[in-house]
């Protein structure tokens, strides 16, 4: 092949890509429907997303989906840009609250979908920021996470699930003394402290949300003296922690990965696991029929603490910076179809967020079911801390024997830092002069 038919190839291509691109961004596409941009930052799902984003372009004539799995740092520059995805399903994290708290997300109250919503998942969104007067995202997919473990190895020992922190620790001996190790550790990656024994020990001693409310008001002011601290606060959790590492956990913990941790587990090597749902799908790799069930771990002595931890999975945006709200909601509307939202949550060992939704009936998670339909659930505080704050890397430091003491008060003397850098947003300069 010549180069100069290969450079007129090479041409007519990218003047295809301008032609799409500008039919893109003009919002329509070849078969004149009006085209939005849905961003959707679930990995593991792309595939089912992508089917039911077809699935609702075959339905109808006039709206157009185009998929975008660019990732979080592509969405996040596009409203530093001025052109943001057309609707959103993404974690609801720190990062999403920037956009939450300076009122850049449209307001989704009078959709039908917001009329199905679950009233108890409303202080989790509040907790990542709000803009006043509007419902600016919705819940679409719950993950909850607690302890997995082995039925068989509880049941041939005589353990009976714990509830309370006493009968955890006497369980751990009746394993022990069976030759049993009590809980698989994976310590080498910080993100499985940080999401497992720093946030179930945290969540299951304090009142999470409470915690983090008291500390937003201390502001720059946290620190040894504030009446509010993770000094204070979580000094009691962090020593129970360690408390729990400390000869209950594989001998090899410091040097283990998540991948390791689950290979284990699934060949019968300790009795529980502190990890979320997403572990199942690779224990099942190598053990397909092993019999796993959750429940929260216990922290005090009263059963009435028990909680799950959960994380708002998915959340659905639609930008105010958006040129087709209209057709964005429509798209959305179809998302929250019960068969939609539903089949999606059991893919995904997630609960749904509405109220006539089934629980869900698979035997591993069924554990957690009463806890979430109490809603006697916390958010993980690892993801309620900011980015700037490394506590993934502070709770595994935590988790190998660092004094706590020393940790949280460094813990503390980050969040004042960043709290006195934050700028002060509009609306609350408004509220302040009330």
């Amino acid at each position: 092949m010549s180069r100069r038919l290969t450079r007129m190839r090479r041409m007519a291509a990218a003047g295809t890509v301008m032609i799409l691109g500008g039919a893109l961004l003009a919002g329509c596409s070849a078969d004149g429907r009006e085209t939005i941009r849905f961003t959707f930052s679930k990995r593991e799902a792309i595939a089912f997303m992508t089917e039911l984003v077809a699935k609702y372009n075959s339905s109808q004539d006039d709206v157009r989906v185009v998929i975008d799995t660019s990732g979080v740092d592509v969405v996040s520059a596009s409203f530093v840009r001025g052109n943001p995805p057309d609707i959103m399903l993404a974690n609801y994290n720190m990062e999403v609250s920037r956009f939450v708290e300076r009122c850049a997300l449209s307001d989704l109250s009078d959709t039908d979908a917001a009329s199905e919503i679950k009233d108890e998942y409303q202080p989790l969104l509040d907790q990542y920021g709000v803009c006043a007067g509007r419902t600016s995202a919705l819940p679409y997919s719950v993950m909850a996470a607690s302890v997995i473990y082995n039925k068989q190895i509880f049941d041939e020992n005589g353990v009976e699930v714990p509830k309370t922190w006493d009968e955890l620790l006497a369980a751990c001996e009746t394993l022990k003394a069976a030759g049993v190790t009590p809980f698989e550790a994976t310590l080498k990656d910080d993100w499985t402290v940080g999401q497992g024994w720093f946030d179930y020990t945290v969540g299951g001693s304090i009142d999470v949300l409470q915690f983090f409310d008291d500390l937003k008001a201390e502001g720059a002011d946290v620190g040894p003296e504030s009446e509010t601290s993770f000094s204070k606060d979580f000094a009691e959790p962090m020593a129970k922690m360690q408390q729990l590492l400390d000869g209950n956990t594989n001998e090899d913990a410091p040097s283990r990965g998540y991948n390791d941790g689950n290979l284990a587990f699934a060949q019968g090597k300790a009795a529980m696991y502190l990890q979320g749902p997403w572990a199942f799908s690779e224990i099942a790799k190598t053990a397909p029929d092993l019999e796993l069930g959750t429940f929260p771990l216990p922290m005090t002595d009263s059963e009435d603490d028990l909680a799950v931890r959960v994380n708002l999975d998915l959340a659905a945006m639609i930008p105010e910076g958006s040129r087709h709200k209209e057709a964005a909601r429509d798209f959305l509307e179809y998302l929250y179809q019960p068969e939609n939202i539903e089949e999606y949550n059991a893919s995904q060992l997630g609960f749904t967020p509405t109220e006539s939704a089934p629980a869900p009936d698979d035997p591993r998670i069924e554990g957690m079911i009463p806890f979430v339909d109490e809603g006697r659930i916390y958010q993980g505080p690892s993801v309620l801390v900011p980015k700037t704050i490394p506590v993934f890397n502070y709770a595994q430091a935590m988790a190998l024997g660092a004094d706590p003491a020393s940790v949280l008060a460094t813990m503390d003397a980050d969040w004042a830092r960043v709290a006195f850098r934050a700028p002060v947003l509009k609306s609350e300069t408004k509220e302040s002069a009330k």
